[in-house]
């Protein structure tokens, strides 16, 4: 097995063990908020239970495509399986923003309705317990994936920070509504509950948004401007400093796969050169590009025929 084979390896068990955490979490605080969403009779929770639960599946689809990622490429995949990264991305995305929407209607339902008051005390309770497991899961993830760079775990972060900031917000609602007992303000608690699902709603709602634009823009194949930058001022000098007439770059990236392909148009008459002479050049392009290993493929291509470019 190859250095570079031994490390996509690794990176791949690491991730796996990080989303199997992962999954193991979410669906803890999934059967917690199914159980004390029906307990407490909390709309929040149960939206928040169910958030959870769908993450959960889909984090189990993510774990199933980092382990393919990390397989060498076959018959039929022949560049790998870098193009289920964006696939998987996006299809989480679409399911929270459908989630997170729906949860926005019932809140809006609801407030239409009057409201309603929770048990607040099952509803503090749970509260307290999530934000301590979604702050302890994110912060264990976090200092994992300064090493690895995942694109999958850092998808599944941004979740774990939604879901942490979903339940701050929850704990801080019941709070109040439970310090409004007896008050001036008691009449407020009954929308308490409804109000602050539909604010998270939309709060989170970019979260989800953000992850599905930049997930298309890998799935269509959109060229990322800033790699597309970076190779064309590598090739210009290039081209001004070994005497080459033009060149052509292609550039795209899928997951965090990159795919580079240059051909370099040499002027009529250039001298006979050796294999190992353009080998070198390869290279020199290579190094000055960076970002060398599994996760990008470049193809360099030199041809005196224009129609080649």
């Amino acid at each position: 097995m190859s250095s570079i084979t031994r490390a996509m390896a690794l990176k791949s068990e690491l991730e796996a063990s990080l989303l199997r955490l992962s999954i193991w979490a979410t669906l803890l605080i999934a059967g917690l908020g199914v159980l004390f969403g029906l307990l407490s009779g909390s709309l929040a929770i149960l939206f928040d239970g169910l958030f959870s639960l769908v993450d959960a599946a889909i984090t189990w689809l993510m774990l199933v495509v980092a382990r393919l990622v990390a397989q060498e490429a076959d018959a039929k995949f022949q560049y790998g399986y870098w193009h289920l990264e964006p696939l998987v991305v996006a299809l989480k995305a679409a399911v929270l923003m459908t989630l997170v929407v729906f949860g926005f209607l019932g809140a809006l339902q609801s407030l239409q309705a009057g409201g309603h008051t929770p048990d607040l005390g099952p509803a503090l309770f749970y509260a307290v317990v999530v934000v301590f497991i979604c702050a302890g899961t994110w912060f264990w993830m976090w200092r994992q994936n300064k090493r690895l760079d995942s694109a999958l775990i850092a998808v599944d972060m941004k979740a774990w920070a939604a879901s942490g900031a979903i339940t701050s917000a929850l704990l801080l609602a019941f709070a109040a509504a439970a310090a409004m007992k007896g008050t001036q303000f008691e009449h407020l608690r009954p929308l308490v509950d409804p109000a602050i699902l539909a604010i998270l709603s939309l709060a989170i709602l970019p979260v989800p948004w953000k992850d599905a634009k930049l997930a298309f823009r890998d799935i269509f194949g959109i060229v990322p401007k800033a790699l597309d930058s970076h190779v064309q001022e590598v090739m210009d000098d290039f081209i001004r400093r070994h005497g080459f007439s033009s060149y052509e770059s292609y550039v795209t990236r899928t997951g965090r796969a990159k795919f580079i392909e240059i051909s370099v148009l040499a002027p009529c008459g250039m001298p006979p050169r050796t294999i190992e002479y353009f080998d070198g050049l390869r290279s020199e392009i290579g190094n000055a590009i960076g970002e060398s290993g599994p996760d990008r493929w470049l193809t360099v291509v030199f041809t005196t025929d224009p129609a080649e470019l």
